[in-house]
């Protein structure tokens, strides 16, 4: 009976001392957290995640960033993950650029209006800059409507945009279509079956 009673009171020692090591431990994690404060460093290098851009400042006529070069980049207001300190700014807040989409006055509507009911005429691709085109499709009255149904298309799927390289002005805000390309400058990661001989698609099922 005394050997349990001891076993116990060792035990209960034993649990009461590994309790009292994690508090001191907690207890010793926050002193030093408080003592280190908040960390200053360079916001240009943060990760995503450790910054929020909120203040986009939207262009309601664009509904692009204002400022938005033709580079397709843009300067926002940025703020710091609680805790980081800009060393530009000595505060939370700092000047970022992220990427958007450059307008120069072209319409979404306007082009897809003139191509439907004078696309016939070239008038849409005169107003995105096409002049030999729109005058080309003037002289064929749409290369016999061939032209016009194609350009509408187009435009309805945002392929053909404005000859000065710049994003259409669409008057709603939602997603935009993103039209990807290659060339023999893209980047092709190379697969382990490239130059095996014989090798075909239908041996990888």
């Amino acid at each position: 009976m005394l050997r349990r009673l001891r076993t116990a009171i060792f035990r209960g020692f034993r649990f009461l001392h590994w309790h009292l090591f994690t508090v001191l431990i907690f207890v010793g994690f926050s002193i030093t957290v408080e003592a280190v404060g908040e960390y200053t460093t360079n916001c240009s290098s943060l990760l995503p995640g450790q910054y929020l851009c909120n203040d986009l400042n939207i262009d309601p006529h664009t509904q692009q960033p204002r400022g938005c070069t033709e580079a397709g980049r843009a300067k926002v207001i940025c703020t710091s993950a609680s805790g980081i300190v800009c060393s530009e700014t000595n505060n939370g807040t700092f000047e970022r650029e992220i990427s958007c989409k450059y307008t120069n006055g072209y319409s979404y509507e306007t082009a897809l209006l003139l191509s439907v009911f004078l696309g016939m005429f070239g008038v849409d691709r005169i107003y995105l800059g096409y002049y030999a085109i729109g005058l080309a499709k003037f002289c064929t009255l749409g290369f016999l409507f061939l032209g016009q149904l194609i350009d509408i298309i187009l435009i309805a799927t945002q392929t053909v945009g404005p000859s000065d390289g710049s994003y259409y002005v669409i008057s709603y805000y939602g997603a935009g279509i993103e039209i990807i390309r290659m060339d023999n400058m893209t980047f092709r990661k190379p697969q382990d079956d490239w130059g095996v001989p014989g090798h075909t698609l239908k041996d990888e099922n």
